[in-house]
C-alpha cells in the first residue's frame, strides 16, 4: 500500500488497540487484575507517529508519538500513556498561549475569558474559572466530568483557561504526561541545539493551576507515579508504602542522575487504577504531591507561564517525589 495509506492505517490500529485496552480494564493493564508492578527494557514499538501536528513553523515542536512495548509478564502497554487525546474524548483545552494556534497575550491584561465555554458539572452550581500549565500534557477532571483535555501533548509549550459549573465540595483529578521522545524509555532530545545537545536527555514534568474560587495547586494535593524511567535496573525503584521512591537517583535536575544503558535502560510500570478521576475514587492512600519552584520546573523563561504571573498568583508547581523519572503522574484535591 502507498505510504500515506499505510500511515493513516497504522495510526487507526494503534487506536483501535488502545480502546480494547481501556474497554477491558479501565486502565493500561489487562482484565484478569494487573499485577503490582510490570518492568520493561529498551524502546516500544512505535503505533502512532504523531498525536498533534502544529499547523505553522514554530521553534520548539516535537513529536507526539504513541508507542506499546511488552512487559516482563507477556502485557502489553502503552507509552508513554494512554490519554483521552489519543481517544478523542473530551473538550479539548481553551488556549491562554499558544505558538501553534497563534493566541499570545502579551499580559494578563490582554487575556478574556468571555468565550471560554463552561462545562457544566452540576446544574446551579458557581462558575469557576482556571488557569493550567502541565509538562507536557494534562486531561482535567471534576468530579469525574472530563472538562479539558491539552490539547497540544508534547510542544511547543501552551497554557490553558478552564471554566466549569460545580457545587462544594467537589474533586479534582488530573492525568500527567511527561512526554518522551525515546518511547518506553523517558528521554528525548535536550537542548536542541548547541554543543551540549544530549539525545538521552531525562525529561521533567509540573502541573501549576489556580482557581477562581482560590484552589491552587501546592503540597496539600495527592500525587502518585505509574510510569518511571530511564533505569539501570527496575530494583532502583524502591516501594515505601504508597511511595514509588527513587529519591537516591537525585529528585531534579541537574542533580538527578543521567543513566548511561541508553537503548537499554529499564522501565517500572503501575496499573492505573480505574475510576481514578471519579469523586468517590479513594486516595487516602496516596502520598501527597511535591511542590517546586520554577527552576526547578526550568520555566524562568516560558512566555506561556511568566506573562502572566497575576493568573497563577499563589499556586506552587507539583508533581511527585521525582520530578524527573516520574514519567506519568495523577494528582487529585478535594475541594471544600
Amino acid at each position: 500500500m502507498s505510504f500515506p495509506v499505510r500511515r493513516a492505517w497504522v495510526a487507526l490500529v494503534g487506536v483501535l488497540a488502545a480502546v480494547a485496552l481501556l474497554d477491558s480494564a479501565g486502565a493500561q493493564g489487562p482484565s484478569q487484575g494487573p499485577a503490582k508492578r510490570w518492568v520493561t527494557r529498551g524502546p516500544a514499538r512505535t503505533v502512532i507517529h504523531n498525536l498533534y501536528r502544529c499547523p505553522v513553523p514554530v521553534s520548539n515542536h516535537r513529536v507526539s508519538a504513541v508507542g506499546q512495548i511488552t512487559a516482563d509478564d507477556g502485557t502489553v502497554l502503552t507509552v508513554p500513556a494512554l490519554t483521552a487525546l489519543q481517544m478523542r474524548k473530551g473538550p479539548r483545552s481553551y488556549d491562554l498561549y499558544n505558538e501553534c494556534t497563534q493566541v499570545t497575550p502579551r499580559n494578563s491584561a490582554e487575556v478574556s475569558t468571555d468565550q471560554v465555554p463552561v462545562v457544566e458539572v452540576d446544574p446551579g452550581g458557581e462558575v469557576v474559572t482556571g488557569y493550567v500549565v502541565a509538562d507536557n500534557y494534562y486531561e482535567m477532571y471534576v468530579n469525574g466530568r472530563l472538562v479539558s483535555v491539552d490539547n497540544t501533548p508534547y510542544t511547543p509549550f501552551n497554557s490553558a483557561i478552564v471554566r466549569f459549573r460545580v457545587r462544594r465540595p467537589y474533586t479534582v483529578a488530573f492525568l500527567l504526561v511527561d512526554w518522551e521522545e525515546h518511547l518506553g524509555l523517558g528521554m528525548e532530545l535536550f537542548p536542541l541545539t548547541g554543543p551540549n545537545r544530549n539525545p538521552w536527555y531525562p525529561g521533567d514534568g509540573g502541573l501549576i493551576l489556580r482557581l477562581s474560587d482560590g484552589t491552587v495547586t501546592d503540597s496539600t494535593w495527592k500525587a502518585q507515579s505509574f510510569y518511571i524511567a530511564p533505569l539501570e535496573r527496575p530494583e532502583e525503584v524502591v516501594e515505601r508504602g504508597p511511595v514509588h521512591d527513587t529519591t537516591p537517583l537525585g529528585r531534579v535536575h541537574p542533580f538527578s542522575r543521567r543513566p548511561t544503558c541508553q537503548e537499554n535502560c529499564y522501565a517500572v510500570h503501575y496499573p492505573i487504577p480505574p475510576r481514578w478521576w471519579a469523586k468517590e475514587f479513594d486516595d487516602s492512600g496516596w502520598p501527597r504531591a511535591y511542590e517546586y519552584t520554577d527552576t526547578d520546573i526550568g520555566v524562568t523563561n516560558l512566555p506561556a507561564y511568566t506573562r502572566y504571573p497575576e493568573l497563577f498568583e499563589g499556586a506552587r508547581w507539583i508533581w511527585t517525589v521525582n520530578l524527573v523519572l516520574d514519567n506519568v503522574v495523577i494528582a487529585r484535591k478535594v475541594v471544600r
